[in-house]
């Protein structure tokens, strides 16, 4: 099915999205380390913010930096290991979050509601997204996708896109490592994974490059 051009968020864009959460009030509050904590998950894992929300303690091995995301968009589960920084991150948050309950039962979400009868409950989505498009609206993004606008979601494009491009700077056969990438963020097929070689400029430029060398390599004659 067709698809729309996706948003892909620049490095600054990221740093500006967790500096405005940090800055959600209230002053001394958990709210604020919550969404940060959050939309750094997803954008450094590029998973969905379904799976994100729907995490619990039991599922986060801080100490072998692992998150095991269970029964996903397409029914199956997988394992997401984690970079260093990110599990430093995910260590200080859950510590900030025990200064203000006992929410350390396996079967507890890892992100909460933090205000009256929410607090410790799951996270609720529609919360998260009035939250994002706030911040959207206050740092002023310019949309560079097909949508109405830049959404959670495309952190995880992105995600996808940066890595490719990164292993095409190292000079990584990217055929070789996309089924990697593709089991990573969890695709029900290999094939979604490669869309973003068409659906981003940058990587269909990526692409008509080694496509381009390809056909430069001279023909071998039939023996």
């Amino acid at each position: 099915p067709e698809r729309l051009a996706p948003h892909i968020y620049s490095e600054q864009e990221i740093v500006d999205l967790l500096a405005a959460a940090r800055r959600l009030g209230p002053a001394q509050g958990l709210r604020c380390v919550v969404y940060e904590s959050l939309f750094g998950l997803i954008a450094c894992t590029g998973m969905r913010i379904s799976e994100a929300l729907a995490l619990r303690n039991e599922d986060l091995n801080l100490k072998y930096g692992m998150l095991t995301i269970h029964q996903t968009k397409f029914g199956k589960s997988r394992q997401v290991p984690l970079h260093p920084t990110t599990v430093e991150a995910l260590r200080r948050y859950i510590w900030m979050r025990s200064l203000v309950g006992n929410f350390e039962q396996n079967e507890a979400p890892i992100f909460i509601g933090t205000r009256g009868r929410l607090l410790g409950r799951p996270l609720d989505s529609r919360q998260v997204h009035r939250v994002f498009i706030a911040i959207r609206e206050q740092l002023g993004w310019r949309n560079r996708g097909a949508h109405h606008a830049p959404r959670i979601h495309e952190l995880r494009h992105t995600f996808v896109v940066r890595r490719i491009v990164l292993w095409q700077a190292q000079g990584v056969d990217v055929d070789q490592a996309m089924l990697s990438l593709s089991t990573y963020v969890g695709h029900a097929m290999v094939t979604n994974t490669y869309w973003y070689l068409s659906a981003v400029p940058e990587l269909m430029a990526l692409a008509a490059g080694r496509f381009e060398s390809y056909m430069r390599q001279p023909e071998v004659p039939d023996a």
